[in-house]
């Protein structure tokens, strides 16, 4: 793969489209254009990526790994917010110090401000599409309504320089422009500062990645504030400035950096965010700083704020106000949770690579989330950790939070946020237990993907979501036996695999169809096949870890991951991305057929005997069997008879036998043993229906019932991708065949795996009808019950 295909800027321009239409054509794509194939009418599977990649250079090897002269830009924050309790709203003001490392002088900086969504009026709203009304709830009601109305977008009140100067700025939807008085130099530095504020989204009537959740029983307030601040925009070597507007689903280029951040709150309330908490004395009890520390040695996870004590908060009022202070270093995005209503759990970790750093993991969550997150939250961070780590690089930040509330799963340097919470009772279903587990699971995940190895989600799903999704699979299979995932096996996306409603995996985020199937489970998938049947795990391991240290803290592209597994697992993958990541082709491998061959021994009292045997063996026909009844003329008339009436040509003749001995003293030693071979030969012809060129694995079982594994390279299909034939020798006859007998590639279409074919089982349902009642009697009913009703004494 380490050649010249075209430039960068042409790939983001076509890609989306040509991806998507790149295989309707009977030829391959060179350059944006369709190289037809007019004798030989089949699309080459096998054709490189080449023509698609972008072209290597200073920034961006050709082996996957950066450059010599890979760049990227550094934003540094300092920022005091409020959160106001009372109008629900946060007020902030922030001091960015941004480094220009590119070699371009730059004119104007991007922030993104995605609260902006929020607004009545976003792109997000107005491009929204909708299903026709029939039955609609209460709850989309008002989430209907609510996005007509409510305006939750950032409200500027100032952009200045490092002098207190004012700043021209433009702000274009989800994203401000500051015009800079003079060109931002390489290798400079500039400062500015932003006040802004804004009104929190509720989460039930405006749900969103952030927002607050009121607890109607107790009257209090539960914040997770996320994307609150302006942030940077990324200026990279392959986009420039990325810009996109934010319409919900491709999600957040961000630079990497340092922050220093001051949220003050009520009093009362306990504060979980990005980054070590810089002044536990100013805002803990005594009793509270003294847990914080015994649980850094702590053999499993204790409370620091105790549930009794979050009970304690919720019935009393706040005196005054705190302020939290946090420092987070080398992050690409700050969030934090507040409430008085937390119960706060920790647990001091040592993850593997990093003795000298230990990890605070730590849970955050009101009394609705009991018993279910004290027993399974933080004990999910640190088995994240632990595998995370394993397959790519340790954890390298100090804290790991996991906080309830009312975004499900939402994800951030050194923090996430988790939905699931048992019933009133506290009770919870298998559901609820596992979906708890797993969500903490993938959202703590994606501090390694998209926090730290930094892809463009604005740009490619699947680099985070699919990567992490992946992972989580790994992960969750590490957890205990027979762990329900959801997504990773092949057997899980067979159903969207063979859907038309779906576009290719390297589609831009905005524009997938089938969201979840398209950039989480098919991506984890495709990782779990090369995992375990394209590469095997020693390989796959060792090249998937390169990538991932390789682009610590830096920003890869999807040729960045291309590139480094292939060049550090020296395999030749460019079919497997050209079929599971740029086309919507399935697996759907057919035995069409199976022949078997011996060899003939020459001898003809071997031979002939066989072949008379097998003969006389076959079924007679239905016309020869009536037949027989009629008069024969030769019975009437034996003189028609002569010798060929006798003569069977399968009968060994004295010239056969001289034949024979007549080859033998032709042959050496070494041919007559190969004539005495005692082996069978079976044709197997295979059919590619699904159009995804595989890996072949059969299941050979003989006929004393033994079997035999033969794992068959995608390679086979690379001088006809619609139809092969293979030939196995086997020591003992064959019984039957078994394609891919695991499930492991997402064959479709499981009937014509085995031959001979087998009977396919199913079962239905005996039922009863019942007659339903008409209006009228329905009417009759409820008015007896009325009558029959007693009345109330006074």
């Amino acid at each position: 793969m380490k050649k010249k295909p075209i430039q960068r800027d042409r790939f983001l321009s076509i890609v989306a489209s040509v991806s998507i239409a790149l295989f309707s054509f009977t030829g391959s794509v060179v350059f944006g254009q369709v190289v037809n194939n007019n004798k030989f009418k089949q699309q080459d599977k096998f054709r490189q990526l080449e023509e698609v990649l972008p072209t290597p250079n200073e920034y961006r090897t050709a082996s996957g790994a950066p450059g010599k002269e890979y760049w990227q830009q550094q934003a540094d924050y300092e920022i005091d917010v409020e959160l106001d309790d009372e109008l629900q709203k946060i007020i902030g003001s922030e001091k960015i110090t941004y480094t220009n490392r590119s070699p371009d002088s730059l004119s104007y900086l991007w922030l993104q401000l995605d609260t902006n969504i929020l607004s009545f009026d976003s792109d997000a709203h107005r491009s929204g599409t909708s299903s026709p009304l029939g039955k609609v709830g209460f709850k989309s009601m008002k989430q209907l309504l609510a996005k007509e109305t409510f305006d939750g977008s950032m409200k500027i009140q100032a952009v200045r320089d490092a002098k207190g100067e004012p700043l021209p700025y433009t702000v274009i939807k989800t994203m401000l422009r500051i015009d800079l008085p003079q060109p931002l130099k390489t290798d400079e530095s500039t400062q500015f500062s932003v006040d802004w504020s804004y009104l929190i989204n509720d989460s039930k009537s405006r749900p969103a990645r952030t927002g607050f959740e009121y607890f109607e029983d107790d009257k209090n307030f539960l914040y997770e504030i996320a994307h609150w601040y302006p942030r940077m925009a990324a200026y990279t070597d392959n986009t420039g400035w990325q810009h996109k507007q934010f319409l919900g689903r491709g999600e957040f280029t961000l630079e990497f950096g340092n922050f220093l951040t001051r949220i003050t709150v009520p009093d009362d309330h306990i504060v979980a965010a990005s980054g070590l908490l810089q002044n536990p004395k100013e805002v803990l009890t005594a009793e509270q700083q003294k847990r914080l520390k015994q649980a850094e040695t702590a053999k499993k996870p204790m409370f620091v704020v105790t549930p009794e004590e979050a009970k304690q908060n919720e019935s009393s009022k706040p005196k005054g106000k705190k302020t939290w202070i946090f420092k987070a270093d080398n992050v690409r995005d700050f969030a934090f949770a507040s409430s008085r209503k937390f119960i706060w759990d920790a647990q001091g970790h040592q993850v593997e690579g990093k003795p000298d750093q230990p990890v605070m993991a730590m849970s955050f969550y009101p009394n609705e989330g009991e018993p279910l997150w004290s027993k399974y939250s933080t004990h999910a961070i640190i088995h994240t950790l632990n595998v995370f780590s394993k397959y790519t690089f340790p954890y390298p930040y100090p804290v790991a939070i996991s906080v309830n509330g009312p975004v499900y799963g939402m994800e951030y340097p050194m923090i996430c946020f988790n939905g699931p919470r048992p019933e009133k009772d506290g009770t919870y279903s298998k559901r609820t237990k596992y979906g708890l587990i797993s969500v903490i699971i993938h959202e703590v995940g994606h501090n390694y993907f998209p926090m730290i190895v930094n892809s463009d989600e604005r740009q490619w799903t699947w680099m985070d979501e699919g990567i992490t999704t992946f992972l989580q699979f790994l992960t969750e299979q590490e957890w205990e036996p027979d762990y329900p995932s959801r997504r990773g096996e092949p057997r899980a996306i067979v159903g969207y695999m063979k859907s038309n409603y779906q576009v290719p995996i390297m589609t831009n985020s905005e524009s997938i169809l089938q969201f979840g199937n398209n950039a989480y489970g098919k991506p984890a998938t495709a990782l779990n096949v090369l995992r375990e049947t394209v590469l095997g795990r020693e390989l796959f391991d060792y090249a998937f870890k390169e990538y991932s240290r390789r682009w610590m803290f830096k920003r890869p592209t999807p040729a960045d991951f291309f590139r480094t597994m292939e060049d550090a697992s020296g395999v030749d993958l460019d079919w497997f991305w050209r079929g599971w990541f740029y086309t919507t082709d399935h697996t759907d491998i057919a035995i069409e057929n199976v022949k078997q061959y011996s060899l003939e021994t020459g001898d003809p009292y071997v031979d002939k005997v066989r072949r008379k045997k097998e003969r006389d063996a076959e079924p007679e026909s239905l016309s020869k069997i009536r037949n027989k009844k009629l008069p024969k003329r030769t019975d009437q008339y034996p003189e028609l008879k002569d010798f060929y009436n006798e003569f069977d040509d399968l009968d060994v003749t004295d010239a056969d036998r001289k034949k024979f001995e007549a080859l033998i003293k032709q042959l050496n030693a070494e041919e007559k043993k190969l004539l005495e071979t005692e082996k069978y030969f079976y044709l197997i012809d295979l059919k590619n229906n699904g159009g995804l060129v595989m890996p072949v694995i059969l299941k050979l079982t003989l006929e004393d019932d033994s079997a035999q594994m033969i794992r068959i390279p995608a390679e086979i299909w690379r001088l006809n991708n619609e139809s092969v034939s293979k030939l196995i020798l086997t020591d003992k006859p064959l019984k039957s065949l078994t394609l891919d007998p695991h499930r492991e590639t997402a064959d479709t279409q499981l009937s014509n795996n085995e031959f001979p074919r087998t009977i396919g089982k199913s079962y239905f349902q005996l039922q009863k009808s019942k007659k339903s009642k008409n209006q009228m009697q329905k009417q009759k009913q409820q008015t007896k019950q009325t009558k029959e009703k007693p009345t109330k004494k006074k």
